[in-house]
């Protein structure tokens, strides 16, 4: 009996705990929480609810590195990108593009991560960086999909809709 085993052209993984928005709020949060209670009355309770909160955020912050946002997979001409626990898996054929370009993904410096957004006839995914993958399919419909390695899926995206 041969064991055949799909092998992912593709494959990557980004994490929650990585996005630059979500980081700097939550740094700035706990930094106020540390100024607070170290300037606060040494007899005033507060002080160590605000030491304990800003230690409850770092830790909070640690722990989202592990959480996986976006898993982008290209594998058997289709482009299958999965989110969270519970979030519906999208899976793009690859037979219906016409277009991938490498992109940046916003002109802003910080971005919120999306996932499967819908918007002004988009579909985002994005978790962290500056780079994206733009897709277009036959219905005009705009796939954005965010990548630490956006250069190397839009040429094996090209490579597999040329073919």
């Amino acid at each position: 009996m041969t064991d055949t085993v799909k092998s992912a052209f593709f494959e990557e993984k980004q994490y929650l705990g990585y996005n630059k928005f979500n980081l700097s709020i939550r740094s700035t949060v706990a930094v106020f929480c540390f100024l607070s209670a170290f300037y606060a009355d040494p007899n005033d309770p507060n002080a160590e609810l605000f030491l304990v909160i800003g230690v409850l955020i770092m830790v909070l912050s640690i722990a989202l590195i592990f959480v996986l946002h976006l898993h982008t997979r290209l594998e058997n001409n289709s482009l299958e990108i999965s989110g969270f626990w519970n979030s519906r898996k999208v899976k793009v054929d690859l037979e219906n593009i016409v277009a991938c370009e490498k992109a940046r993904y916003s002109k802003f410096l910080l971005n919120r991560p999306v996932y499967n957004l819908h918007l002004k006839g988009k579909v985002r995914f994005f978790t962290r960086g500056n780079d994206a993958v733009r897709l277009t399919d036959k219905d005009g419909l705009i796939y954005v999909i965010g990548s630490q390695r956006a250069e190397e899926l839009s040429l094996i995206i090209n490579k597999e809709i040329n073919q």
